[in-house]
Protein backbone atom coordinates (compact mmCIF):
# COMPACT_ATOMS: atom_id res chain seq x y z
CA UNK A 1 0.00 0.00 0.00
CA UNK A 2 2.99 2.32 0.48
CA UNK A 3 3.43 2.55 -3.29
CA UNK A 4 -0.22 3.63 -3.67
CA UNK A 5 0.39 6.51 -1.28
CA UNK A 6 3.53 7.40 -3.21
CA UNK A 7 1.43 7.78 -6.36
CA UNK A 8 -1.25 9.77 -4.56
CA UNK A 9 1.37 12.11 -3.07
CA UNK A 10 2.65 12.88 -6.57
CA UNK A 11 0.94 16.19 -7.29
CA UNK A 12 0.45 15.71 -11.03
CA UNK A 13 -0.66 12.10 -10.66
CA UNK A 14 -3.16 13.13 -7.99
CA UNK A 15 -4.57 15.88 -10.22
CA UNK A 16 -4.96 13.46 -13.12
CA UNK A 17 -6.74 10.93 -10.91
CA UNK A 18 -9.04 13.64 -9.55
CA UNK A 19 -9.87 14.67 -13.10
CA UNK A 20 -10.67 11.01 -13.87
CA UNK A 21 -13.13 11.00 -10.94
CA UNK A 22 -14.81 14.21 -12.07
CA UNK A 23 -15.09 13.60 -15.81
CA UNK A 24 -15.73 9.87 -15.33
CA UNK A 25 -18.78 10.66 -13.23
CA UNK A 26 -20.26 12.82 -15.97
CA UNK A 27 -19.40 10.36 -18.73
CA UNK A 28 -20.99 7.41 -16.93
CA UNK A 29 -24.12 9.45 -16.20
CA UNK A 30 -24.48 10.53 -19.84
CA UNK A 31 -23.74 7.00 -21.13
CA UNK A 32 -26.87 5.66 -19.45
CA UNK A 33 -29.07 8.72 -19.90
CA UNK A 34 -28.46 9.03 -23.65
CA UNK A 35 -29.88 5.57 -24.34
CA UNK A 36 -32.91 6.18 -22.13
CA UNK A 37 -33.38 9.56 -23.82
CA UNK A 38 -33.52 7.98 -27.28
CA UNK A 39 -35.75 5.17 -26.05
CA UNK A 40 -38.23 7.69 -24.63
CA UNK A 41 -38.26 9.75 -27.83
CA UNK A 42 -38.56 6.85 -30.29
CA UNK A 43 -39.50 3.67 -28.43
CA UNK A 44 -36.76 1.90 -30.39
CA UNK A 45 -34.21 -0.37 -28.69
CA UNK A 46 -32.06 -0.33 -31.84
CA UNK A 47 -31.84 3.46 -31.98
CA UNK A 48 -31.06 3.55 -28.26
CA UNK A 49 -28.21 1.07 -28.79
CA UNK A 50 -26.75 3.38 -31.45
CA UNK A 51 -25.77 5.80 -28.68
CA UNK A 52 -23.19 3.35 -27.39
CA UNK A 53 -22.01 2.63 -30.93
CA UNK A 54 -21.59 6.35 -31.65
CA UNK A 55 -19.37 6.75 -28.60
CA UNK A 56 -17.29 3.64 -29.38
CA UNK A 57 -16.91 4.07 -33.14
CA UNK A 58 -14.03 6.63 -32.97
CA UNK A 59 -11.89 3.98 -31.28
CA UNK A 60 -11.46 2.48 -34.74
CA UNK A 61 -9.51 5.61 -35.74
CA UNK A 62 -7.15 5.39 -32.77
CA UNK A 63 -3.83 5.56 -34.66
CA UNK A 64 -4.89 8.71 -36.52
CA UNK A 65 -6.52 10.47 -33.56
CA UNK A 66 -3.74 9.47 -31.18
CA UNK A 67 -1.13 11.07 -33.42
CA UNK A 68 -2.50 14.46 -32.31
CA UNK A 69 -1.13 13.71 -28.85
CA UNK A 70 2.35 13.40 -30.37
CA UNK A 71 2.24 16.31 -32.78
CA UNK A 72 1.28 19.02 -30.24
CA UNK A 73 1.98 19.67 -26.57
CA UNK A 74 -0.18 17.35 -24.50
CA UNK A 75 -1.28 19.56 -21.61
CA UNK A 76 -2.90 22.20 -23.88
CA UNK A 77 -4.45 19.35 -25.90
CA UNK A 78 -6.07 17.92 -22.77
CA UNK A 79 -7.42 21.34 -21.83
CA UNK A 80 -8.73 21.91 -25.35
CA UNK A 81 -10.47 18.53 -25.52
CA UNK A 82 -12.27 19.18 -22.23
CA UNK A 83 -13.31 22.70 -23.23
CA UNK A 84 -14.60 21.43 -26.58
CA UNK A 85 -16.93 18.95 -24.89
CA UNK A 86 -18.00 21.48 -22.26
CA UNK A 87 -19.06 23.83 -25.06
CA UNK A 88 -20.64 21.10 -27.21
CA UNK A 89 -22.82 19.32 -24.64
CA UNK A 90 -25.25 22.24 -24.02
CA UNK A 91 -26.36 22.01 -27.66
CA UNK A 92 -28.27 18.89 -26.58
CA UNK A 93 -30.87 21.16 -24.97
CA UNK A 94 -32.43 21.33 -28.46
CA UNK A 95 -32.95 17.54 -28.70
CA UNK A 96 -36.65 17.29 -27.93
CA UNK A 97 -38.00 15.18 -30.82
CA UNK A 98 -36.93 12.22 -32.97
CA UNK A 99 -35.96 14.47 -35.88
CA UNK A 100 -33.29 16.09 -33.69
CA UNK A 101 -31.57 12.83 -32.77
CA UNK A 102 -28.91 13.39 -35.44
CA UNK A 103 -27.50 16.09 -33.15
CA UNK A 104 -27.31 13.72 -30.18
CA UNK A 105 -25.51 11.07 -32.26
CA UNK A 106 -23.13 13.69 -33.66
CA UNK A 107 -22.26 14.99 -30.20
CA UNK A 108 -21.71 11.43 -28.94
CA UNK A 109 -19.41 10.67 -31.88
CA UNK A 110 -17.33 13.80 -31.22
CA UNK A 111 -17.41 12.85 -27.52
CA UNK A 112 -15.89 9.48 -28.35
CA UNK A 113 -13.26 10.99 -30.67
CA UNK A 114 -12.24 13.53 -28.04
CA UNK A 115 -12.02 10.68 -25.55
CA UNK A 116 -9.53 8.81 -27.75
CA UNK A 117 -7.33 11.90 -28.01
CA UNK A 118 -7.74 12.64 -24.31
CA UNK A 119 -6.71 9.13 -23.21
CA UNK A 120 -3.65 9.19 -25.46
CA UNK A 121 -2.49 12.60 -24.23
CA UNK A 122 -3.16 11.80 -20.58
CA UNK A 123 -1.32 8.47 -20.74
CA UNK A 124 1.69 10.18 -22.28
CA UNK A 125 1.69 12.93 -19.64
CA UNK A 126 1.39 10.41 -16.82
CA UNK A 127 4.30 8.39 -18.22
CA UNK A 128 6.42 11.53 -17.90
CA UNK A 129 5.15 12.48 -14.43
CA UNK A 130 5.14 9.09 -12.68
CA UNK A 131 8.14 6.82 -12.13
CA UNK A 132 8.03 3.74 -14.41
CA UNK A 133 7.97 1.44 -11.38
CA UNK A 134 4.74 3.12 -10.19
CA UNK A 135 2.83 3.16 -13.47
CA UNK A 136 1.12 -0.12 -12.53
CA UNK A 137 -0.22 1.51 -9.36
CA UNK A 138 -1.43 4.55 -11.28
CA UNK A 139 -3.20 2.52 -13.95
CA UNK A 140 -4.71 0.28 -11.29
CA UNK A 141 -6.00 3.29 -9.36
CA UNK A 142 -7.39 4.71 -12.58
CA UNK A 143 -9.21 1.44 -13.25
CA UNK A 144 -10.55 1.33 -9.69
CA UNK A 145 -11.83 4.90 -9.96
CA UNK A 146 -13.42 4.32 -13.36
CA UNK A 147 -15.21 1.19 -12.17
CA UNK A 148 -16.22 2.91 -8.96
CA UNK A 149 -17.84 5.68 -10.96
CA UNK A 150 -19.83 3.06 -12.88
CA UNK A 151 -21.36 1.92 -9.60
CA UNK A 152 -22.55 5.40 -8.65
CA UNK A 153 -22.83 7.69 -11.66
CA UNK A 154 -25.42 5.77 -13.75
CA UNK A 155 -27.84 5.80 -10.81
CA UNK A 156 -27.28 9.52 -10.32
CA UNK A 157 -27.71 10.11 -14.04
CA UNK A 158 -30.92 8.08 -14.13
CA UNK A 159 -32.30 10.02 -11.16
CA UNK A 160 -31.40 13.37 -12.71
CA UNK A 161 -32.88 12.30 -16.04
CA UNK A 162 -36.13 11.18 -14.39
CA UNK A 163 -36.45 14.49 -12.55
CA UNK A 164 -35.30 17.01 -15.17
CA UNK A 165 -34.72 15.20 -18.48
CA UNK A 166 -31.75 14.59 -20.75
CA UNK A 167 -30.58 18.22 -21.04
CA UNK A 168 -29.95 18.32 -17.29
CA UNK A 169 -27.62 15.33 -17.55
CA UNK A 170 -25.81 16.98 -20.47
CA UNK A 171 -25.38 20.13 -18.40
CA UNK A 172 -24.00 18.10 -15.49
CA UNK A 173 -21.50 16.43 -17.81
CA UNK A 174 -20.47 19.81 -19.27
CA UNK A 175 -19.82 21.05 -15.74
CA UNK A 176 -17.56 18.09 -14.99
CA UNK A 177 -15.48 18.89 -18.07
CA UNK A 178 -15.10 22.51 -16.94
CA UNK A 179 -13.85 21.31 -13.55
CA UNK A 180 -11.51 18.79 -15.21
CA UNK A 181 -10.13 21.63 -17.35
CA UNK A 182 -9.19 23.54 -14.20
CA UNK A 183 -7.45 20.47 -12.79
CA UNK A 184 -5.44 19.85 -15.96
CA UNK A 185 -4.52 23.54 -16.18
CA UNK A 186 -2.77 23.28 -12.79
CA UNK A 187 -0.48 20.41 -13.85
CA UNK A 188 3.21 21.24 -13.52
CA UNK A 189 4.47 18.87 -16.21
CA UNK A 190 7.01 20.68 -18.38
CA UNK A 191 6.81 20.04 -22.09
CA UNK A 192 9.02 21.12 -24.92
CA UNK A 193 7.75 21.82 -28.41
CA UNK A 194 7.28 18.54 -30.36
CA UNK A 195 10.24 17.80 -32.57
CA UNK A 196 10.49 15.93 -35.89
CA UNK A 197 10.61 12.57 -34.09
CA UNK A 198 6.99 13.11 -32.99
CA UNK A 199 5.76 13.60 -36.57
CA UNK A 200 6.22 10.11 -37.94
CA UNK A 201 3.20 8.48 -39.65
CA UNK A 202 0.49 6.88 -37.45
CA UNK A 203 1.33 3.51 -39.02
CA UNK A 204 4.65 3.59 -37.15
CA UNK A 205 2.76 2.88 -33.91
CA UNK A 206 1.08 -0.18 -35.45
CA UNK A 207 4.42 -1.52 -36.67
CA UNK A 208 6.01 -1.00 -33.28
CA UNK A 209 3.22 -2.76 -31.41
CA UNK A 210 3.19 -5.76 -33.72
CA UNK A 211 6.99 -6.10 -33.72
CA UNK A 212 7.63 -5.67 -30.00
CA UNK A 213 8.08 -9.02 -28.20
CA UNK A 214 6.40 -7.82 -24.99
CA UNK A 215 3.70 -5.48 -26.28
CA UNK A 216 2.39 -7.67 -29.13
CA UNK A 217 1.20 -10.63 -27.01
CA UNK A 218 -0.25 -8.38 -24.31
CA UNK A 219 -2.20 -6.16 -26.72
CA UNK A 220 -3.45 -9.08 -28.83
CA UNK A 221 -4.46 -10.97 -25.68
CA UNK A 222 -6.31 -7.86 -24.54
CA UNK A 223 -8.20 -7.72 -27.84
CA UNK A 224 -9.05 -11.42 -27.62
CA UNK A 225 -10.25 -10.96 -24.05
CA UNK A 226 -12.52 -8.08 -24.99
CA UNK A 227 -13.90 -10.09 -27.91
CA UNK A 228 -14.86 -12.91 -25.55
CA UNK A 229 -16.20 -10.35 -23.07
CA UNK A 230 -18.51 -9.08 -25.80
CA UNK A 231 -19.62 -12.61 -26.71
CA UNK A 232 -20.42 -13.55 -23.13
CA UNK A 233 -21.89 -10.14 -22.31
CA UNK A 234 -24.63 -10.80 -24.84
CA UNK A 235 -25.77 -13.78 -22.74
CA UNK A 236 -26.40 -11.69 -19.62
CA UNK A 237 -30.17 -11.47 -19.84
CA UNK A 238 -30.50 -15.11 -20.84
CA UNK A 239 -28.58 -16.02 -17.67
CA UNK A 240 -30.84 -13.76 -15.61
CA UNK A 241 -33.94 -15.41 -17.13
CA UNK A 242 -32.53 -18.81 -16.19
CA UNK A 243 -32.09 -17.60 -12.61
CA UNK A 244 -35.74 -16.54 -12.52
CA UNK A 245 -35.14 -12.83 -12.01
CA UNK A 246 -36.32 -9.71 -13.81
CA UNK A 247 -33.92 -7.83 -16.12
CA UNK A 248 -33.28 -5.34 -13.32
CA UNK A 249 -31.15 -8.05 -11.64
CA UNK A 250 -28.46 -7.07 -14.14
CA UNK A 251 -27.76 -4.10 -11.85
CA UNK A 252 -26.81 -6.48 -9.03
CA UNK A 253 -24.44 -8.46 -11.27
CA UNK A 254 -22.86 -5.28 -12.63
CA UNK A 255 -22.37 -4.04 -9.08
CA UNK A 256 -20.48 -7.13 -7.88
CA UNK A 257 -18.39 -7.14 -11.05
CA UNK A 258 -17.56 -3.49 -10.55
CA UNK A 259 -16.58 -4.17 -6.95
CA UNK A 260 -14.17 -6.87 -8.13
CA UNK A 261 -12.61 -4.45 -10.61
CA UNK A 262 -12.09 -1.86 -7.87
CA UNK A 263 -10.25 -4.46 -5.77
CA UNK A 264 -7.93 -5.60 -8.55
CA UNK A 265 -7.23 -2.00 -9.48
CA UNK A 266 -5.91 -1.36 -5.97
CA UNK A 267 -3.78 -4.53 -6.02
CA UNK A 268 -2.47 -4.37 -9.58
CA UNK A 269 0.80 -2.54 -8.86
CA UNK A 270 2.21 -5.11 -6.40
CA UNK A 271 0.79 -7.94 -8.51
CA UNK A 272 2.57 -6.68 -11.62
CA UNK A 273 5.86 -6.48 -9.76
CA UNK A 274 5.41 -9.96 -8.27
CA UNK A 275 4.18 -11.80 -11.37
CA UNK A 276 5.32 -9.72 -14.33
CA UNK A 277 2.97 -8.41 -17.00
CA UNK A 278 2.48 -11.67 -18.89
CA UNK A 279 1.63 -13.87 -15.92
CA UNK A 280 -0.53 -11.17 -14.31
CA UNK A 281 -2.51 -10.95 -17.56
CA UNK A 282 -2.64 -14.74 -17.97
CA UNK A 283 -3.96 -15.36 -14.46
CA UNK A 284 -6.61 -12.68 -14.93
CA UNK A 285 -7.74 -14.18 -18.24
CA UNK A 286 -7.86 -17.66 -16.71
CA UNK A 287 -9.96 -16.47 -13.76
CA UNK A 288 -12.42 -14.70 -16.07
CA UNK A 289 -12.66 -17.71 -18.37
CA UNK A 290 -13.42 -20.12 -15.51
CA UNK A 291 -16.02 -17.71 -14.13
CA UNK A 292 -17.63 -17.51 -17.57
CA UNK A 293 -17.95 -21.29 -17.84
CA UNK A 294 -19.43 -21.56 -14.34
CA UNK A 295 -22.12 -18.99 -15.16
CA UNK A 296 -23.88 -21.85 -16.91
CA UNK A 297 -24.82 -23.14 -13.43
CA UNK A 298 -28.31 -21.74 -12.59
CA UNK A 299 -27.55 -20.58 -9.05
CA UNK A 300 -27.69 -17.12 -7.50
CA UNK A 301 -24.61 -17.61 -5.27
CA UNK A 302 -22.64 -19.00 -8.23
CA UNK A 303 -23.73 -16.08 -10.43
CA UNK A 304 -22.64 -13.55 -7.81
CA UNK A 305 -19.28 -15.23 -7.23
CA UNK A 306 -18.68 -15.46 -10.98
CA UNK A 307 -19.56 -11.79 -11.38
CA UNK A 308 -17.03 -10.79 -8.74
CA UNK A 309 -14.42 -13.15 -10.25
CA UNK A 310 -14.93 -11.63 -13.70
CA UNK A 311 -14.50 -8.18 -12.18
CA UNK A 312 -11.23 -9.29 -10.62
CA UNK A 313 -9.88 -11.03 -13.72
CA UNK A 314 -10.99 -8.98 -16.70
CA UNK A 315 -9.03 -5.77 -15.97
CA UNK A 316 -5.71 -7.60 -15.45
CA UNK A 317 -4.73 -7.83 -19.11
CA UNK A 318 -5.96 -4.27 -19.74
CA UNK A 319 -3.85 -2.83 -16.93
CA UNK A 320 -0.84 -4.96 -17.91
CA UNK A 321 -1.04 -3.94 -21.56
CA UNK A 322 -1.38 -0.19 -20.93
CA UNK A 323 1.40 -0.17 -18.34
CA UNK A 324 3.72 -2.06 -20.69
CA UNK A 325 2.95 0.35 -23.55
CA UNK A 326 3.78 3.34 -21.33
CA UNK A 327 7.03 1.80 -20.14
CA UNK A 328 8.29 0.39 -23.42
CA UNK A 329 7.35 3.15 -25.88
CA UNK A 330 9.52 6.23 -26.62
CA UNK A 331 7.85 9.51 -25.71
CA UNK A 332 7.80 10.61 -29.35
CA UNK A 333 5.47 7.72 -30.25
CA UNK A 334 3.56 7.30 -27.01
CA UNK A 335 0.34 9.15 -27.86
CA UNK A 336 -0.44 7.28 -31.06
CA UNK A 337 0.83 3.98 -29.63
CA UNK A 338 -1.56 4.20 -26.66
CA UNK A 339 -4.44 5.05 -28.99
CA UNK A 340 -3.50 2.23 -31.37
CA UNK A 341 -3.31 -0.24 -28.48
CA UNK A 342 -6.75 0.89 -27.32
CA UNK A 343 -8.10 0.30 -30.82
CA UNK A 344 -6.65 -3.21 -30.98
CA UNK A 345 -7.93 -4.01 -27.48
CA UNK A 346 -11.41 -2.47 -27.43
CA UNK A 347 -12.64 -2.64 -31.04
CA UNK A 348 -13.08 -6.47 -30.84
CA UNK A 349 -15.56 -5.92 -28.01
CA UNK A 350 -18.02 -4.41 -30.49
CA UNK A 351 -17.61 -7.41 -32.81
CA UNK A 352 -18.08 -9.76 -29.87
CA UNK A 353 -21.29 -8.05 -28.82
CA UNK A 354 -22.68 -8.33 -32.34
CA UNK A 355 -21.70 -12.00 -32.70
CA UNK A 356 -22.97 -12.81 -29.22
CA UNK A 357 -26.36 -11.26 -29.96
CA UNK A 358 -26.70 -13.69 -32.88
CA UNK A 359 -25.41 -16.73 -30.98
CA UNK A 360 -27.60 -16.26 -27.93
CA UNK A 361 -30.69 -16.35 -30.16
CA UNK A 362 -29.57 -19.56 -31.87
CA UNK A 363 -27.92 -21.55 -29.04
CA UNK A 364 -28.86 -22.27 -25.44
CA UNK A 365 -26.66 -20.14 -23.16
CA UNK A 366 -25.53 -23.03 -20.91
CA UNK A 367 -23.49 -25.00 -23.47
CA UNK A 368 -22.52 -21.73 -25.13
CA UNK A 369 -21.00 -20.36 -21.91
CA UNK A 370 -19.21 -23.63 -21.21
CA UNK A 371 -17.64 -23.67 -24.69
CA UNK A 372 -16.73 -19.99 -24.63
CA UNK A 373 -15.19 -20.36 -21.18
CA UNK A 374 -13.01 -23.24 -22.41
CA UNK A 375 -11.88 -21.39 -25.54
CA UNK A 376 -11.19 -18.26 -23.53
CA UNK A 377 -9.07 -20.25 -21.08
CA UNK A 378 -6.86 -21.47 -23.93
CA UNK A 379 -5.90 -17.88 -24.79
CA UNK A 380 -4.12 -17.57 -21.41
CA UNK A 381 -1.77 -20.50 -22.08
CA UNK A 382 0.79 -18.70 -24.32
CA UNK A 383 1.17 -15.88 -21.81
CA UNK A 384 1.54 -18.23 -18.84
CA UNK A 385 4.21 -20.29 -20.63
CA UNK A 386 6.57 -17.36 -21.19
CA UNK A 387 9.95 -17.66 -19.42
CA UNK A 388 9.94 -16.00 -16.02
CA UNK A 389 12.69 -13.58 -17.02
CA UNK A 390 10.69 -12.37 -20.01
CA UNK A 391 7.46 -12.21 -18.04
CA UNK A 392 9.02 -9.75 -15.62
CA UNK A 393 10.33 -7.43 -18.32
CA UNK A 394 7.57 -4.88 -17.85
CA UNK A 395 8.19 -4.64 -14.10
CA UNK A 396 11.54 -2.92 -14.79
CA UNK A 397 12.23 0.47 -16.25
CA UNK A 398 12.54 0.69 -20.05
CA UNK A 399 16.28 1.20 -19.83
CA UNK A 400 16.65 -2.08 -17.93
CA UNK A 401 14.24 -4.10 -20.07
CA UNK A 402 15.52 -6.97 -22.17
CA UNK A 403 13.54 -7.02 -25.43
CA UNK A 404 14.66 -10.53 -26.31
Amino acid sequence: MASLWTVLRNRDAGLCLTAVVVSGFGTSALWLASGVWVKDLTGSDGLAALCLLAMWAPTLFGPLLGSLADRVRRKPLLIGANLLLAALLPTLFTVDSPDRLWLLYTVLFVYGAAGVVHDAAESALVAAAVAPSLLGEFNGLRMAITEGMKLVAPLAGAGLYSAYGGPAVALLDAGTFVLATVLYATLRVRESEPGPSRRTPPAEAVRRLLAHPLLRPLVLSGGTTMFFAGLTGATLYAVIDDLGHSPAYAGVLYAVQGAGSVVVGLLSGPALRLLGARRFAAYGIALTAVATGLRAVPSDPVALVCGAASGLGLPCVLIAALTAVQRETPDALLGRTVATANTLVFAPNVLGLAAGAVLVEAVDQKPLLAVLGGLWLLTAVPLAQRPASAARTSSRSPSDANPA
